[in-house]
């Protein structure tokens, strides 16, 4: 007769992971302060006391790669902003753009580039309150600009593995080289920045169609030429040494320490500019779905979800749009782990992923980080961004961007 804690051990782990991402999928818990990064580091514990994993095995489920590649590049983001780069590139962009095309071109360009390489999340985090400066000195409509930097920096971050978090680990999961993952996905992600010109210029009519000119305009921007050197050069070495074949992990942590090593700016600044919680939910997440995995996927439930022909880039395409809107792109990314493995074309399924779960955060307000931080960062100066400005483009967008990189992918 088997033990109780035997036959309770699935039962927990299959709890804790349903209620971890029942959590993601809300945002937080109802009636609790509990977000994201919480649920997951509780349901990491939870994994631990129940049984599920053992200390040891908990500790090695953590991904140290994604964990240090991520750590990296905020380091190096961090020394960016506050050396004024940032600053200096949305101002030039104000005093150059004669059109509100051109300055929608140019705003869409800056976060598509700049995300493409320094992931997303922090390029929205200092792209959204410079843009939204910019557009007011220029006296234009804030929305339709934000958007721009929104969908341009998910559509931008498809194009590496250091675009986004969900790339991130992608990356870390499928061994694809930096150079041979970007060679993929480039033309996807340049389709969808045009086509988020495009579709912006549509729907706001009248803003766009117009052959007023806007009037050179520029404040006094305080930057730091020798951070700003340091920091640029760091980030050149950075994206040489990934496109030479060094492991990202161990370039970006590497950089990201000697950029610490500086008498221009104290490192408590830095720490402030780094997403912990971020961190943090990662180290959770690693955790509860290996629990998950040991506990409840048996092969024959392997086999069972392989009969979906995850195989077909369309279908795979699909899946991962779906769940990538449900439970976010990064939990998603987690959740196909398991079923990606035993598929016969790891690489171009995983390369299926990255592009899919990206795009997929295009969908709704909702979709991604980088979406809600530029919410937050507009609303915070009175310029509100309802679901259906977004949904209106973000949609249409989602759809035509996943369709023409499942079938550049099939190709």
């Amino acid at each position: 007769m088997p033990e109780p804690g035997i036959t309770l051990v699935p039962v927990a782990a299959g709890l804790i992971f349903l209620g971890t991402y029942l959590v993601l999928a809300l945002g937080k818990l109802p009636g609790f302060h509990l977000d994201r990064t919480g649920a997951a580091l509780l349901g990491a514990s939870l994994v631990v006391v129940c049984g599920v994993l053992t200390p040891a095995e908990a500790f090695y489920a953590i991904d140290g790669n994604t964990i240090a590649l991520l750590l990296g590049m905020m380091i190096v983001v961090a020394n960016l902003r506050l050396s004024g780069f940032f600053r200096l590139a949305t101002d030039w962009i104000a005093r150059h753009a004669q059109h509100p095309v051109v300055l929608l071109i140019a705003i869409v360009i800056a976060s598509g580039i700049f995300s493409a390489f320094l992931v997303n999340d922090t390029i929205c985090l200092a792209l959204a309150p410079l843009v939204l400066d910019v557009v007011t000195r220029l006296g234009r409509r804030p929305v339709p600009y934000l958007l721009a930097v929104a969908m341009a920096s998910n559509c931008g971050s498809t194009a590496t593995i250091t675009g986004n978090p969900q790339n991130i680990v992608i990356g870390s999961l499928s061994g694809i080289s930096y150079g041979h993952f970007a060679e993929a996905l480039s033309p996807i992600a340049l389709a969808g920045l045009v086509l988020t010109i495009a579709l912006i210029v549509l729907f706001f009519p009248k803003e766009f169609q117009t052959r007023e000119r806007l009037e050179a305009t520029s404040d006094r921007v305080t930057y730091h030429p020798a951070l700003m050197f340091k920091s640029l050069a760091a980030t050149s070495i950075l994206v040489v040494l990934f496109f030479a074949g060094a492991a990202p992990a161990k370039a970006a942590i590497l950089v990201g320490g000697l950029l610490l090593l500086t008498r221009i700016v104290k490192n408590t600044k830095i720490y402030r500019e780094i997403d912990w919680p971020l961190l943090l939910m990662f180290a959770g997440l690693f955790i509860v779905v290996a629990g998950f995995e040991k506990a409840l996927l048996s092969p024959s439930i392997v086999a069972s979800v392989g009969r979906l022909h995850l195989e077909s880039i369309p279908v795979l395409s699909v899946v991962t749009a779906v769940l990538s809107n449900v439970v976010s792109n990064v939990p998603a990314v987690l959740v196909l782990r398991p079923f990606i493995f035993p598929l016969h074309d790891q690489k171009t399924a995983w390369l299926t992923v990255a592009m899919a779960s990206t795009l997929a955060g295009n969908f709704t307000v909702l979709g991604s980080v980088a979406n809600l931080i530029v919410v937050q960062k507009a609303a915070a100066r009175g310029v509100p961004i309802r679901f259906w400005d977004y949904f209106k483009i973000g949609a249409p967008l989602t759809i035509l961007t996943i369709a023409f990189g499942a079938w550049w992918l099939a190709h």
